[in-house]
């Protein structure tokens, strides 16, 4: 890190935001640095490929430098760029799907497996195997920390309808992560 560098990384979001406010680019780089892996994280857990996840970053952070002047330090700068994240994943998913219906005459339901053969689940594997309302709004709660409210006004769904998908998702991610009553058996055996 270079000594121009370090004058940035000692200082906090709000005051990196009202530098970058003024056009110092360095400080908006480092706002980047610090908050892009996270962002890209949050665009994975939502459905995103690695390359949709990157893109769909760029595009967050491009639209946040544009706006970065509206960010009055009330919540965190992290807090705020998942939202925008997550905003726009949603308009770029739902423009899509709009594209596949029209070109598209049914869907045979085929969905990817997922898991590994070791039967090992993390909670990505978990999130992919909620179905895509439930992982929008559990991703969209937890992950970009968008209230209930926040949630069903980005997705434009009744409010109720977000709690419930929240509330299908968690349970069957608690389901999915919870070992099975064979596999902890198999596990004390192994360590018996």
């Amino acid at each position: 890190m270079g000594p121009s560098n370090f004058k940035y990384a000692g200082l906090h979001d709000v005051e990196l935001a009202t530098l970058a406010a003024t056009g110092d680019r360095r400080a908006f780089c480092e706002l980047v640095r610090r908050h892009g892996s996270a962002v890209r994280g949050l665009l994975r857990r939502m459905g995103a490929t690695p390359a949709e996840a990157d893109d769909a970053a760029q595009d967050a952070f491009i639209t946040t430098f544009e706006r970065i002047t509206e960010f009055r330090g009330e919540g965190t700068f992290a807090g705020w760029i998942k939202k925008i994240a997550a905003r726009q994943y949603l308009r770029r998913t739902q423009r899509a799907r709009r594209l596949a219906a029209a070109t598209l005459q049914d869907d045979d339901g085929w969905r990817p497996e997922t898991g590994d053969a070791d039967g090992r689940i993390d909670l990505d594997d978990g999130l992919r195997a909620l179905g895509d309302a439930e992982r929008l709004c559990v991703t969209l709660c937890f992950g970009a920390g968008l209230s209930h409210a926040e949630a069903a006004e980005a997705l434009k769904l009744p409010l109720g309808t977000v709690k419930s998908h929240v509330r299908r998702g968690l349970d069957r991610l608690r389901a999915r992560l919870s070992p099975s009553p064979d596999a902890a058996l198999e596990e004390r055996r192994g360590n018996g």
